[in-house]
């Protein structure tokens, strides 16, 4: 008979406890907002372990860092990766639009569908408003790399050079849109009369924000008429 794959083990568990409440309550309450204890709490495990494995809180930040680079590198890596070989191989501009309009949508199916997104979007959130190390993790994980992916076919879809300002803002607008019914989820809910936003709430949103694409697209020379 074939072994089962091996589980984590008790220590590896007690790590990945560790850093998911950490995400979890750092997100929520602040770091500096969130005691140790707190975390070992939510995590059932005991306060000394943090120390064993992060080195104390700061390292545990670090790690909630590295959690949502891996996770989101998980989900959109083999996508991205299609992305540049395509790129490499001379996508045309037909083919870097519809690749534009499945990068929204995928973003919506993420950030805007996902449960776990909202957790990760809450840190990011605390990281971005007082900055530290995590933050630059996460951004030279995460955010550079796939806002330059997509500004490379913005250039091949309309023509602008990628590493123009207008091209990079126009690729944080789009992003943005996206983001918003995340950090915006309950007042979006209450004014659409929605209980949650799932798969079918989520496709309303990707049809909105791939017209929003559309007439963005539209407006740049060369864009349809």
């Amino acid at each position: 008979m074939d072994k089962k794959p091996t589980s984590l083990s008790a220590a590896d568990q007690t790590r990945e406890a560790l850093v998911l409440a950490a995400l979890r309550l750092f997100g929520r309450q602040g770091f500096d907002g969130t005691s140790t204890r707190e975390v070992a709490a939510a995590a059932n495990a005991n306060i000394g372990s943090i120390a064993y494995h992060f080195g104390g809180k700061d390292g545990l930040r670090m790690a909630a860092a590295d959690h949502i680079v891996s996770t989101i590198q998980a989900i959109a890596g083999p996508v991205l990766g299609h992305i540049d070989q395509s790129l490499d191989a001379g996508m045309d501009r037909e083919a870097a639009r519809r690749q534009l309009s499945a990068a929204v949508e995928r973003m919506v199916g993420f950030i805007v569908a996902r449960p776990e997104a909202g957790e990760i979007v809450q840190f990011m959130l605390r990281e971005l408003a007082h900055p530290t190390a995590a933050l630059d993790r996460i951004y030279s994980g995460v955010f550079e790399p796939t806002h330059k992916r997509l500004c490379r076919i913005w250039e091949v879809a309309t023509g602008e050079p990628a590493e123009s300002d207008r091209t990079k803002l126009t690729v944080f607008t789009l992003i943005g849109q996206v983001i918003y019914f995340r950090i915006a989820r309950e007042p979006v809910m209450r004014r659409m009369g929605w209980s949650d936003i799932g798969a079918k709430e989520a496709a309303s949103v990707v049809d909105v924000a791939k017209s929003n694409l559309d007439a963005i697209l539209a407006a740049r020379k060369g864009g349809p008429s």
